[in-house]
């Protein structure tokens, strides 16, 4: 006789529109609680043998009850496994919530719930109604002045989570681009550099060009400063792509900086069709809010863009037009990774 294991009666794979959109609507609660995880280290906590809540809080220095109650909540959303006898298990998910794991997401999930995000998705309808973003509403300050100015703490998480970000697609990057026949590349507005760093370590004949704000380069790849591996094969530029780009390169990689408002990403644009020779490679690498496995994520960064800076995540479409209104020549359309997409163009003669 064959006997089928019964499905367990909390796992649902398919909840009908009613339960999902009860899910949906406390998604705050999974973020928050992804975000309490992190602050309190329980996954740093975990380690590859199952633990009980009790021993779990005794690492956190947490209330048992408690925290077992939020371990559950992040089970159910595949974040830690509960298992048959009450301890707790790492899944995927979770290992990447660690400090110490190579792909960890620890900062990028600190990012998406910093406290000024609860304060601002409120207010998605009044962004939405006037097509700008409402953190100065809420603030009185433009977004990185207050991040800088006011929320320390904040800005040093987001400098983590965008080095984490940008590291984890570095080599994707690299390994994607084909610099044959190049001597020279220019990053621009390529934060600390690790594309760049990437890219040189790749192609041992090839000189690079960092360019971003000042407080950005002076935070550099240690790679790319005096004394590092790279740094006899790096010029490194401080300055501001919207304003000039006293860089000449065989190719200029742009990547994912052309999301701020239309005329900042005209004017960066048009900037580097002017420092670029005739025949000169412009890659521009960015997220896409259409034909990408990564859309529930980057529709949802898209929004949060508009709330805190007014900005905005390109489809193919309107980034094949802002592209063609600077007077690039598109090629190839190719997906970098889940999450980018990569448009190689050339300056025309």
């Amino acid at each position: 006789m064959t006997t089928v294991d019964p499905v367990p009666p909390t796992v649902d794979p398919a909840p009908p529109p009613s339960m999902r959109l009860r899910e949906l609507v406390f998604g705050a609660a999974c973020a928050a609680a992804v975000r309490a995880a992190v602050r309190l280290g329980v996954a740093d906590a975990l380690g590859d043998t199952p633990a009980t809540a009790e021993d779990l809080a005794a690492a956190a220095r947490t209330e048992p009850r408690t925290l077992r109650r939020l371990l559950r909540a992040l089970s159910c959303q595949g974040v830690f496994t509960e298992n048959p006898d009450g301890t707790f298990s790492h899944t995927e998910m979770s290992r990447l919530l660690r400090e110490d794991d190579p792909h960890s997401l620890r900062y990028i999930a600190l990012w998406c719930t910093e406290p000024w995000t609860w304060n601002v998705w409120p207010k998605l309808d009044e962004a939405v109604r006037s097509g700008r973003n409402v953190f100065e509403d809420v603030y009185e300050e433009e977004f990185f002045t207050y991040l800088n100015e006011q929320a320390p703490e904040s800005a040093y998480v987001f400098n983590r989570a965008m080095t984490t970000s940008s590291r984890q697609s570095a080599q994707d990057v690299a390994a994607l681009l084909d610099l044959t026949g190049a001597s020279s590349v220019a990053d621009i507005g390529g934060g600390q550099g690790h594309v760049l760093a990437s890219l040189l370590e790749r192609h041992p004949a090839l000189h690079g060009t960092l360019l971003d704000l000042p407080g950005v380069v002076e935070n550099a790849d240690p790679r790319l400063r005096d004394g590092g591996a790279l740094a006899s094969r790096v010029r490194v530029v401080a300055g501001d792509c919207r304003e000039s780009l006293p860089v000449r390169a065989d190719v200029y990689v742009i990547k994912n900086i052309l999301e701020w408002d239309d005329d900042s990403t005209r004017r960066t644009l048009a900037n580097v069709r002017a420092a670029a020779r005739p025949g000169a490679r412009v890659v521009v690498i960015e997220n896409l809010v259409d034909d990408t496995p990564s859309m529930k994520f980057t529709t949802a960064m898209d929004l949060l863009l508009l709330l805190n800076v007014g900005g905005a995540k390109h489809t193919r479409r309107s980034m094949v037009d802002r592209l063609t209104d600077a007077g690039l020549v598109i090629g190839e359309i190719r997906p970098v990774n889940a999450y980018l997409h990569a448009f190689e163009c050339t300056v025309p003669a």
